[in-house]
């Protein structure tokens, strides 16, 4: 049987506190490593959506419910739904590993050039 859970793919998270929240993947282990002795994967992921917007609401209004609330986790691929859906997503690979994401700064360092390549600031 052929990967599913591949890099780029567009899946749902199914536990957890971002259950039902839309996410990509970066990198997935299907085997498993020796911290981890399951198949997982590393994801980027939408915590907050942004909320619906209409003319009669001020300039500062619209600025401050467009704005979205990422997330970077590494889940069990039990918990990803895969969906028929893939993201070309560039992402900085040194930036975006397992390491990486255990240290605060690292993270929020992460979580910030993802709201930047979205063009949010």
């Amino acid at each position: 049987m052929g990967r599913i859970v591949k890099p780029g793919k567009v899946v749902l998270v199914l536990n957890g506190r971002n259950a039902g929240r839309k996410a990509v993947i970066v990198k997935s282990q299907e085997e498993g490593t020796g911290d981890r002795q399951y198949g997982h994967a590393l994801v980027i992921g939408i915590s907050r959506y942004p909320k619906k917007v209409t003319k009669s609401m001020g300039k500062k209004k619209q600025n401050k419910r467009s704005k979205i609330k990422p997330f970077v986790k590494v889940y069990n691929c039990n918990h990803l739904q895969p969906t028929r859906y893939q993201l070309d997503l560039p992402v900085d690979k040194d930036l975006f590993n397992k390491n990486s994401i255990k240290d605060p700064a690292q993270k929020r360092k992460a979580l910030s050039q993802v709201k930047y390549s979205r063009g949010e600031v």
